[in-house]
């Protein structure tokens, strides 16, 4: 049986020939005191990659006597390359089990147990600029706030080492506007970024130039004193112009990228105020319409998965329901595909600035193919004699800015 502080096993995934293989491996794995080492690690999903092998890497470990400790803690100490809230993370994705069960980041650690963790590749810090036009809507010494394309991927990770955000940051203060991102979060390729937005929803993305403005600005996240809001093309029509949406969101059940209402123990309270800012009556007496969403919680696809489950599906986001449109979908007259992607848009940011704690407030123009939907509907809800224009208190996104 394996030491307390040694893995039962390790696997990449591969079935090696043998024990010896295996122990080769387990070996090749784990540094002093049988921690994960991460260039051990990282040399593994290279190794892989480079033959198209994108299996995960998973370690086991089994605990020979009772520990007074709590996963999260002891988790920490055998992968020492991730922070104990990326530990808590992974633990919330499932990624970690004990004895085969889902734990809380709280579980006390007893003899006997047996914990296998899903490890994520650990990238590389060295980022590579790469000159990426970027939509910049305010910078200063110590934030920059763009106007994210739809298509571009935040930050590397895993196959994405290059195009993303942050190789076009680096580019921008390296050759254009001077400063650099902040070092928070630079081990694992994320330098300067506080939060996220999904590949294909396109909008306004603040990132921080350095480290005193990345903490108070992840604060403000964390305690979400942030004004988020967003608009959405949706299939349908809303009833209500204005409607809270509280329903907790885990891990889609069966699948692995998706997200799904959850009301067993692993859904997390999930909030979203519904606006409705415009509803249209396109060919065919096809409805849409126009809804301004505002973010109480920040959950993965939270938006996406709330509209899904409520019947209007946002245009574009097959992954949910939603059907993509081509112009003449639309009220147009080209068969020309114009939304294959979720006609989902960061519209406006509000923060108190990190270092002056002056209330700020971005707005991010439309991206071009909602910009273009949203024309054509207004033309053919107008054209069947109607107005598209709802009442929605409390909408503060300014339809004439964007």
């Amino acid at each position: 049986m394996a030491d307390l502080n040694q893995p039962a096993g390790a696997s990449d995934g591969v079935d090696d020939d043998g024990a010896r293989a295996r122990q080769d491996r387990t070996a090749a794995l784990l540094g002093a005191g049988g921690a994960v080492d991460r260039d051990a690690l990282f040399a593994i999903y290279e190794e892989n990659a480079a033959k198209d092998d994108e299996t995960p890497v998973t370690v086991e470990f089994e605990l020979l006597k009772d520990l007074d400790k709590r996963l999260d803690r002891y988790m920490v100490d055998r992968v020492p390359f991730l922070s104990r809230t990326q530990i808590q993370r992974l633990i919330e994705e499932e990624a970690i089990t004990v004895n085969g069960r889902v734990p809380k980041s709280s579980t006390k650690l007893r003899k006997g147990d047996r914990i296998v963790a899903t490890l994520p590749p650990p990238p590389s810090g060295a980022i590579q600029p790469e000159d990426i036009p970027l939509d910049v809507i305010y910078e200063d010494d110590a934030i920059i706030v763009v106007n994210k394309p739809a298509g571009l991927i935040v930050h590397p990770a895993r196959s994405h080492k290059s195009g993303t955000l942050v190789n076009a940051l680096a580019w921008r203060f390296k050759y254009v506007s001077g400063g650099e991102l902040s070092k928070v979060g630079e081990e694992f390729a994320r330098p300067g970024i506080v939060h996220r937005l999904d590949k294909f929803t396109s909008g306004a993305i603040v990132s921080a130039k350095n480290d005193t403005a990345h903490w108070r600005l992840g604060k403000q996240f964390e305690m979400r004193r942030t004004d988020k809001r967003y608009l959405a093309l949706v299939h349908g029509h809303p009833e209500k112009d204005v409607e809270t949406i509280d329903l907790p969101l885990g891990k889609h059940p069966s699948i692995k990228e998706k997200y799904a209402v959850r009301f067993d123990d692993t859904g997390k309270p999930s909030v979203t105020i519904l606006r409705v800012r415009e509803r249209y009556t396109g060919p065919g007496g096809a409805k849409h319409a126009l809804v301004e969403l505002e973010l109480k919680t920040g959950r993965t696809h939270q938006i996406r998965v709330h509209l899904s489950y409520l019947g209007f599906p946002i245009v574009g986001d097959d992954m949910y329901g939603g059907r993509h449109a081509t112009e003449r979908d639309l009220g147009g007259e080209s068969d020309a595909m114009l939304l294959a992607r979720q006609a989902l848009h960061a519209t406006t940011l509000g923060f108190k600035h990190p270092m002056t704690e002056q209330p700020v407030k971005f707005t991010a123009p439309l991206a071009a193919d909602i910009a273009r939907a949203v024309e054509l509907l207004r033309a053919a809800t107008r054209a069947a004699g109607l107005e598209p224009t709802a009442d929605a208190p409390g909408a503060t996104i300014d339809l004439a800015r964007v």
